[in-house]
C-alpha cells in the first residue's frame, strides 16, 4: 500500500478556502486506513498549527505527525551539513519551532546563518536588517525557492522570489533544500522510516512537487486545483505520471485499489 504525499498550498487548500475534493479524499484515506503525509514548502505554520488550520477548515483526523515542511528541512541541513549552531531567521513560528528542535540557538548577534522563510508580514526595512548579518558572514539558507503561490482569485509572491533578492544583494547563493529539491524528501523518508519506491507525490506544481518525484525517481499525480495543469506539461518539461481535474478523481483509485498500480 503506498503512502500519499499530498501538497498543501494549492492541492488541499487555496489561502482560507478548503477544496472540497480535498476534505472528500481525507475521509476516504481514514476510512481505508491508509498512510498519508503532507509535504509542504510553506515554512510559516508548525505542524501543530497547521493541523489545527486544517481542521478549521472541515477536514477530519489531521494530527500534527501528518506534516514536514521546508523549514523543518531546511534546520536538519544546516545542522548536518555546516554544523550550524547560530542563526537568524526571517519567517514566523514554523521557522522558530524547526530551529528550535534542531537545537539551533536563534540570535540577532553575529548568527552562523540567515535562514529565509515566507514571511508575509515583513518589511522592506526588516530585509534590510537581515541583509546585514549576511554582509557580515552569515550563510544564507533559504527553505524553498516557489515563484508564486496560488491564493482565492489569482497568486501571490513566493519565498523563492524574496531568497532570490537575499540571493542578489548578498552574492551568496542558498542551497537548494525544499521542493522541488532531494533534501526535504529524503529527510521527511528518514523521519516517516519510507523509501522512494513507498510514496506517491500528489501536488499542484509542476516547478515543485511533480519536479521532485520526476526528478528523484518517485511517481506523481499532477492535479489541476492550483497553479499548473495539464497544458504547462510540455513548455515546463516535466511530466507526471498521472493528471487529474480533481482530488475525486484520486479518492476514487484509492476505492477501487488502482492507485498502488500507478
Amino acid at each position: 500500500m503506498k503512502t500519499l504525499v499530498l501538497d498543501l498550498d494549492g492541492t488541499m487548500y487555496r489561502g482560507p478556502e478548503p477544496i472540497e475534493a480535498g476534505i472528500r479524499l481525507v475521509k476516504k484515506l481514514l476510512a481505508q486506513n491508509r498512510p498519508f503525509l503532507f509535504l509542504t514548502n510553506n515554512s510559516m505554520r508548525t505542524p501543530a498549527q497547521n493541523a489545527r488550520h486544517m481542521l478549521e477548515m472541515g477536514y477530519e483526523g489531521i494530527l500534527p505527525e501528518h506534516f514536514y515542511n521546508s523549514a523543518m528541512a531546511s534546520a536538519a541541513w544546516a545542522r548536518r551539513n555546516l554544523g550550524t549552531e547560530t542563526a537568524a531567521f526571517i519567517g514566523q513560528e514554523g521557522m522558530r519551532e524547526a530551529l528550535e528542535q534542531e537545537g539551533i540557538r536563534i540570535t540577532d548577534r553575529a548568527p552562523q546563518a540567515l535562514f529565509v522563510g515566507l514571511d508575509k508580514t515583513m518589511d522592506y526595512a526588516g530585509y534590510s536588517r537581515a541583509l546585514g548579518h549576511l554582509l557580515n558572514g552569515a550563510a544564507l539558507i533559504g527553505t524553498n525557492k516557489d515563484r508564486i503561490l496560488a491564493k482565492p482569485g489569482g497568486f501571490e509572491v513566493g519565498n523563492g522570489s524574496v531568497v532570490a533578492l537575499f540571493e542578489y544583494a548578498s552574492g551568496q547563493k542558498s542551497p537548494d533544500i525544499g521542493k522541488p529539491h532531494a533534501p526535504i524528501l529524503d529527510f521527511m523518508l528518514e523521519k516517516h522510516g519510507l523509501r522512494r519506491e513507498d510514496v506517491i507525490l500528489v501536488g499542484d506544481n509542476l516547478e515543485t512537487d511533480i519536479a521532485l518525484g520526476y526528478n528523484n525517481h518517485v511517481k506523481t499525480v499532477l492535479v489541476e486545483s492550483g497553479v499548473h495543469n495539464r497544458h504547462d506539461i510540455d513548455h515546463l518539461g516535466m511530466v507526471p505520471d498521472l493528471v487529474i481535474g480533481s482530488l475525486d478523481e484520486l479518492t476514487a483509485m484509492i476505492e477501487d485499489g488502482s492507485i498502488d498500480r500507478l
